[in-house]
């Protein structure tokens, strides 16, 4: 009996072959989707992560100085302000602690485990844990502070 003749092979791809580029082919556009994301999410993580930075800042300065530091917020803004004289003034001596502008208006709320609604650093080493939560329209970012001084953007 004779072998059944085996036909030349085509010059096509495979199914494997396909799919490897479909796959590529859609990691590639959720990369462009992720970079597309909505400015205001975006700025407002920006946002998120300057003020982590500044809150850890504000508490090293707090220590240096022996004087307390809180934040001060408001839809248009934020800054910093320091207890001298019996009397919150707003830090003007401090370039990095000075009063700043959100991109966009933007609602700021606190959540304390002491129940207190703002964020003040003392002489202490150790303060009390809170959540600062940043929110534009839909969007929002926290801000986790341990009291320890490690401050995560979620």
């Amino acid at each position: 009996m004779k072998p059944l003749p085996v036909p030349p092979r085509s010059r096509g791809f495979t199914l494997i072959e396909l799919l490897v580029v479909l796959v590529i082919l859609g990691i590639a556009a959720s990369l462009v989707f992720v970079d597309a994301m909505p400015g205001a999410r975006r700025s407002l993580v920006f946002e998120a992560e300057r003020l982590a930075q500044l809150l850890v800042l504000a508490r090293d300065e707090a220590q240096l100085r022996g004087r307390p530091i809180r934040l001060r917020t408001g839809a248009d803004g934020f800054g910093f302000e320091s207890l001298s004289e019996l009397r919150w003034q707003p830090v003007v001596d401090d370039p990095d602690l000075r009063s700043r502008l959100w991109d966009s208006p933007t609602e700021v709320t606190v959540t304390r485990a002491d129940g207190l609604r703002e964020v003040e650093f003392g002489r202490e080493s150790v303060d009390a844990p809170f959540v600062l939560r940043l929110a534009r329209g839909e969007a929002d970012v926290e801000i986790r502070a341990d009291g320890l001084g490690r401050f995560d953007v979620r």
